[in-house]
This record gives structure tokens, C-alpha cells and sequence, in this order.
């Protein structure tokens, strides 16, 4: 009876304290680089943009340096497109320019007749002051005089003003046009610049992988893209990290800053050491189940290593403290 009470007191205390966190904790994850740029297929303006086809493009595991050209694609239509609207807008501009000269000339003279028109009128109101000294027929003569001289002064200056408000739309239509010419000028030539890309940053440079043949593959030389579509990634391998997601029911065992082992799944043998650097908050939704949840951590790696590259897998190694 006595061993039977010791049990059963021993069970009731090991029944109320917390149970033993394991003394190393393991959580698998996946390389990423801290800071990497994605390069896609650029999105042209204008008309006519439509597949683009890579004539150049850099291997696979190359290290890029700032500047240094990525990909290249088929210009030779976007140039001679910016051609084409680059000899048009300077077309416009001449015609522009003649239709000017043009108007000025055409202005000058109706000027001219306008203030003939003027004076012929004038004229002809001082003939009309001598009326009562000669014949009845000569003053109905100069009465027809006037009247014709008045009339067409009058319509001179209406058709000028009409002629004024044709030479502005006449000259404005060929701006409208000379405009567009340049528009379509300056979107040439800004495509063919975006055709040619060069590395945002110092790094490694990996290729996307794409769904074609019925298989996924890299990227190749000659193949048609479309805008908004990635190509490669340039990652800065001197600052790496791994991403993982740690179960709700392991989430008490870690904490930001708390020091690590993480080793490469393909690479045993290579070691390195680093620390918690992000933890959510929020947990989010399992997979597998809706009540099981998971937190995202992030661990920073010390040190650079030419085995560290993005999406390798790596088990990560958590010391925990002994806990009274």
C-alpha cells in the first residue's frame, strides 16, 4: 500500500509540471538569398509589341557585375521602327516650316490686296464728292464704282479672317501629326533600349525554369517570350538566409536571436552557423489541417560559402537552454 501512495504521488506531480523541451531542436528549410533582383521579359509601349525573341543571354552560375549585360533580344525591328518615325518627325518638321513660309507669303499678299481694296474704296468716295459738278451718267458711274470698290473690301477682309483660321488648322493638323511622329519615335527607341538588359546588382546569376515541351526547363537563345515573363535572378551570395516554417506546437522552443547550426541536405559535410532573425507573429493556416498552425522564422547565415545557393534544402539545429 505504501509503494502504491509513493506511485501515485509521483504521478501527480509529474502530471502537473510542464513536460521536457527537447535539448536540440531540428526544422528543415530552404536557402534564399537576402537581397536578389528577378529580371523579366520588359513591357514595350506603342503598337505592334508582340513575342519577343532572346538573342543573348547569360549562363547559368555566371557572376554578374554591376552593368554587365544579361539579355538581349531581337531589336532589329524596334531600331528600325525609331528609324522610320525618327526620318518622319523630321519630314513633319520641313513641312511644318514650308507650310509657315507658305502662309506668310500668303498673308502678305492678301495684305496687300486688302489695303488696295481700301484705297480703291477711298477713291472712290472722293469721286463722289464731285457728282454735282458733272454729267448724271458720270456720278451714277461713280456710285457703282464705290459700291463695287466697298464690296469687295469687304469681302477681302472676310476672307481673310477665313483664310487666317484655314492656315491655323492646316498648321495645327501637321503639329498633331508631327507629334505622334516623335511619340512614336521616342517609344521606338526607348524598346530598343529596354530590349538590352544589364545587371541591377553584383551577383550570381540564375536562370528561371519554364513550362515547354510538356517538361519544365531553363531559359535558351532563341526562344520566344512574353512580357511580364521571368527570365533569371541575380542573387547577392554574400548575404544569405533560410526560410522555414515551424509547427505551433515547436514555436515555444525558439526566439528571435536565438543561435543556430544549419546544414546543406546536398552538402553534409559543410556547417555553418547563424541566428534566428525573424519570427511571425501569426501563425498561419496548415495544409494539412486548419487547427494546426505554423509560424514563418527566418535564419540570418554567417559567413560566405560557395555551396550556398538559392533553393537548396538545409536542416537547421536549435541549441535550447536547460530549463529548470
Amino acid at each position: 500500500m505504501r509503494l502504491v501512495a509513493v506511485g501515485m504521488l509521483a504521478a501527480a506531480l509529474f502530471a502537473d509540471s510542464p513536460p521536457p523541451s527537447p535539448s536540440i531542436f531540428r526544422v528543415h528549410g530552404t536557402i534564399e538569398p537576402v537581397r536578389s533582383q528577378i529580371v523579366t521579359v520588359p513591357r514595350l509601349t506603342g503598337s505592334g509589341t508582340g513575342p519577343m525573341v532572346i538573342v543573348r543571354l547569360a549562363k547559368a552560375g555566371t557572376v554578374a557585375k554591376r552593368g554587365d549585360p544579361l539579355v538581349e533580344f531581337d531589336r532589329a525591328a524596334q531600331i528600325k521602327t525609331a528609324h522610320d518615325r525618327e526620318a518622319e518627325y523630321r519630314d513633319f518638321l520641313e513641312q511644318i516650316n514650308k507650310k509657315r513660309a507658305d502662309q506668310s507669303a500668303a498673308r502678305a499678299k492678301d495684305e496687300t490686296e486688302l489695303v488696295q481694296a481700301n484705297h480703291a474704296a477711298r477713291r472712290a468716295e472722293l469721286d463722289m464728292l464731285d457728282n454735282d459738278l458733272i454729267a448724271p451718267i458720270k456720278a451714277e458711274q461713280n456710285e457703282l464704282v464705290l459700291e463695287e470698290a466697298r464690296a469687295k473690301a469687304t469681302q477681302l477682309k472676310q476672307t481673310f479672317d477665313l483664310k487666317r483660321r484655314s492656315e491655323v488648322a492646316d498648321l495645327r493638323i501637321l503639329e498633331i501629326q508631327r507629334d505622334r511622329a516623335l511619340n512614336a519615335w521616342k517609344h521606338a527607341k526607348t524598346n530598343a533600349e529596354k530590349m538590352r538588359i544589364v545587371s541591377p546588382i553584383d551577383g550570381l546569376v540564375v536562370l528561371k525554369t519554364i513550362w515547354k515541351s510538356g517538361s519544365f526547363g531553363e531559359m535558351q537563345e532563341g526562344e520566344e517570350v512574353r512580357a511580364g515573363q521571368p527570365i533569371l535572378e541575380v542573387v547577392d551570395t554574400s548575404m544569405m538566409r533560410v526560410r522555414t516554417r515551424i509547427s505551433q506546437a515547436d514555436v515555444e522552443y525558439v526566439r528571435v536571436g536565438q543561435p543556430a547550426r544549419i546544414t546543406l541536405d546536398s552538402y553534409p559535410t559543410r556547417q555553418f552557423t547563424g541566428r534566428l532573425d525573424q519570427l511571425s507573429p501569426v501563425g498561419a493556416t496548415s495544409g494539412l489541417s486548419s487547427r494546426v498552425r505554423t509560424f514563418l522564422a527566418v535564419f540570418g547565415i554567417e559567413g560566405t560559402d560557395p555551396h550556398l545557393l538559392p533553393d537548396l534544402s538545409a536542416a537547421i539545429d536549435v541549441d535550447q537552454p536547460d530549463q529548470q
